[in-house]
C-alpha cells in the first residue's frame, strides 16, 4: 500500500510541473519509471507476486483496452488521415516483416526456445507506441508527414497485432494449454470472433445512438465524454463474458464507432478518455519501473539484450524501409520513420500479460524481452532523437499523398 501512496503522490507531484519538464522534453513516464526502480530496489516487496495474480490480469487487460479504443478513434482526418498507401505499407507489410524477422531471430540466437514464445516476445517488442516520446509529434525538426504518419501507425499498430499476441500466448502457454498451432488456433480464433463480434456491435450502435442523441439536442457534452469512457470498458466486459478477448474488442468497438458516427470526436469529446488513458498509460510506467528489478535478479541474457538492440534498430528500419520502396516517401523520411519507432505502453502492458499467463522461465523471458526492449527504446528514442534528427538533416514535408 506504501509502494501504490508513493506513486500517487509522484503523479501529483508530476502535474504540478509537467509544462516546464516538457519544455525540456521529459515527459511522465521518466518520474514514474524512476520512483518504480527506487521503489522495486528500497522494498523487499514480492512485486513478481503481486503482478502475477488473477487480479492483475484483468486491470492490465482493462487498461489496454481504453489505450486501444482511444488510438482507434483519436487518428484525425478519417482512418488513415490522407495516407491510406504509405499507411497500410507501414502496418501491413512492415510491421509484418519486423514480427517475422523478429521471431526467426529469436530462435536463432536460442535454439530451445519454442516458436510460441519466440513468436509472443515478437509481438510485445515490435509494436511502437509514442506515448513516451510525445514531444517527437512536436519537434519542427522532423519533417511534418513523417510526424503524421508515426502517429496514425502508432494508433493502429498494437491493436492490429493483439490478435497474433493471443494466439501466441495460447501457443507458448503451459501445462499443456497448447500442443501444437492447431490447438492454439483452437483456443485463439473463437477468442478473437467473439471479441469482433461483440467490439462491432457495442461500438456501431454506441455511435449510432450517439449521432440520434447529438441530433435532437439529448446529450450534453459532459454526458458523452462519459460514455466515451465506459464504452471501450463494455465492449471489453462482454467480450470477456463471451469467452472473447477484451482488448481486441475494445480495439474493434473503437475501429466501429469511429465508422459510424458523423462526426468524429473532437478534443473536448476526447478529453475525459484522453486524460484516463494518460493516467493509465503513467501507472504502467510505475509498473515499469518496479519491474526493471526483477529483470536486474535474471543476470545479463545476451541473447535477449541483442534481440532487442535488433528490434529497435535493423528489424524495424529495414522492413519500414523496403515497404515504402516505390512510395512517395523520399530515402531520408525512411530512414526516419525507420528510426522513430519508440516503444511504449503497449509492449509494457503485452509483457505484463505474458508475465501473468505464463510460467517458469518462459514468463521471465518475456518480461526480460519487454523490460530490455523498453529500457533501450527510452534511451535510443528519447536521449537520442535530438542526435538522430541533427544527423540525418531536417528537410521539408513532402506532399501527402496515399
Amino acid at each position: 500500500m506504501a509502494s501504490v501512496l508513493i506513486g500517487i503522490v509522484v503523479i501529483i507531484g508530476w502535474s504540478f510541473v509537467a509544462g516546464t519538464l516538457a519544455r525540456f522534453r521529459v515527459s511522465g513516464a521518466v518520474p514514474m519509471v524512476i520512483t518504480g526502480v527506487v521503489i522495486g530496489l528500497a522494498t523487499s516487496n514480492p512485486i513478481g507476486t503481486a503482478l502475477d495474480t488473477d487480479i492483475a490480469e484483468p486491470v492490465v487487460e482493462l487498461i489496454l483496452a481504453i489505450l486501444l479504443f482511444v488510438d482507434a478513434i483519436e487518428v484525425r482526418g478519417g482512418f488513415f488521415a490522407g495516407e491510406r498507401g504509405t499507411s497500410l505499407r507501414l502496418l501491413f507489410i512492415a510491421m509484418p516483416l519486423s514480427v517475422a524477422a523478429c521471431m526467426l531471430l529469436g530462435l536463432a540466437l536460442v535454439p530451445s526456445m519454442s516458436v510460441g514464445l519466440a513468436l509472443l516476445i515478437a509481438c510485445v517488442v515490435i509494436p511502437m507506441d509514442l506515448t513516451p516520446t510525445s514531444s517527437l509529434v512536436r519537434d519542427r525538426r522532423v519533417p511534418e508527414r513523417v510526424r503524421h504518419l508515426l502517429a496514425v501507425e502508432s494508433g493502429y499498430n498494437d491493436g492490429i497485432v493483439a490478435p497474433f499476441f493471443v494466439f501466441a500466448l495460447a501457443l507458448a502457454g503451459d501445462h499443456a494449454k497448447a500442443a501444437s498451432p492447431a490447438a492454439a488456433l483452437e483456443d485463439a480464433v473463437p477468442a478473437a470472433l467473439w471479441a469482433v463480434l461483440a467490439g462491432s456491435l457495442i461500438g456501431f450502435f454506441a455511435a449510432r445512438l450517439t449521432n440520434f442523441s447529438e441530433r435532437r439536442g439529448l446529450a450534453t457534452a459532459q454526458s458523452v465524454r462519459i460514455s466515451l469512457l465506459l464504452i471501450p470498458i463494455l465492449a471489453y466486459g462482454c467480450s470477456v463474458e463471451l469467452d472473447g478477448n477484451g482488448f481486441v474488442a475494445a480495439f474493434v468497438c473503437g475501429i466501429a464507432y469511429k465508422a459510424a458516427r458523423t462526426n468524429t470526436p473532437d478534443e473536448a469529446q476526447l478529453s475525459l478518455v484522453d486524460d484516463v488513458g494518460a493516467l493509465a498509460s503513467l501507472t504502467m510506467w510505475f509498473v515499469f519501473g518496479c519491474t526493471c528489478v526483477l529483470v536486474f535478479e535474471l543476470g545479463f541474457i545476451w541473447e535477449i539484450v541483442v534481440l532487442a538492440v535488433a528490434a529497435l534498430t535493423v528489424l524495424r528500419i529495414v522492413p519500414v524501409y523496403l515497404a515504402l520502396v516505390r512510395s512517395d516517401i523520399g530515402r531520408r523520411d525512411r530512414m526516419l520513420l525507420g528510426v522513430f519507432g519508440p516503444r511504449g505502453t503497449a509492449s509494457i502492458v503485452f509483457g505484463l500479460l505474458a508475465f501473468n499467463d505464463l510460467d517458469g522461465m518462459f514468463a521471465n523471458v518475456a518480461l526480460y524481452a519487454m523490460t530490455v526492449t523498453v529500457l533501450g527504446s527510452v534511451v535510443l528514442h528519447g536521449i537520442g532523437v535530438g542526435l538522430i534528427v541533427e544527423r540525418l538533416g531536417r528537410r521539408e514535408a513532402s506532399p501527402p499523398g496515399g
